[in-house]
């Protein structure tokens, strides 16, 4: 019998994913409402939506979304980016790791599947699958099959 394993983690409340810092306080900004920036090594524009294919990058505001290809992205506010290959979504915080990864923008939820690994500092995190919530920063990681989820975490230094 296969069973998955799951574990439930909070990323630390400081500042992180969608949480930029403004004029030296901490506002919080729902990083869905900026804009989003992108580039590639080729790409194509068909109906309202964008396909990009080589080192593809997509930025909005402090966040990064790289992957070998990156399909879905347009202008309606609701999108469903498929990103696949060497994915990456970065955060000035967190780094999260994959093979493929399902950003819906309308919950701002992502989905990374394959070889999962989640950083923070010194932390780690792996799985075969994450669900990340980018505004309230909750992820849910999974191992697949007989897997296990493994992970490193450091105490913070509470002597300084």
């Amino acid at each position: 019998m296969s069973m998955t394993r799951t574990l439930t983690i909070a990323a630390t409340a400081t500042a992180l994913l969608a949480l930029p810092t403004l004029g030296g306080a901490q506002t919080p900004v729902n990083s869905s409402d900026q804009p989003i920036s992108f580039s590639a090594d080729g790409g194509e524009y068909v109906g309202n939506t964008v396909t990009l294919r080589g080192r593809a990058e997509l930025i909005q505001g402090q966040n990064r979304l790289r992957a070998d290809t990156v399909t879905g992205l347009n202008q309606t506010g609701e999108s469903r980016i498929e990103a696949s290959g060497n994915v990456y979504f970065v955060t000035p915080e967190q780094t999260i790791r994959g093979d493929n990864a399902i950003y819906t923008t309308a919950d701002d939820m992502i989905l990374v599947t394959g070889e999962v690994i989640l950083t923070q500092g010194q932390n780690v995190l792996t799985g075969s699958r994450l669900t990340y919530n980018v505004r309230t920063q909750a992820a849910r990681i999974e191992a697949g099959g007989q897997g296990r989820i493994r992970g490193v975490f450091y105490p913070a230094n509470s002597g300084n």
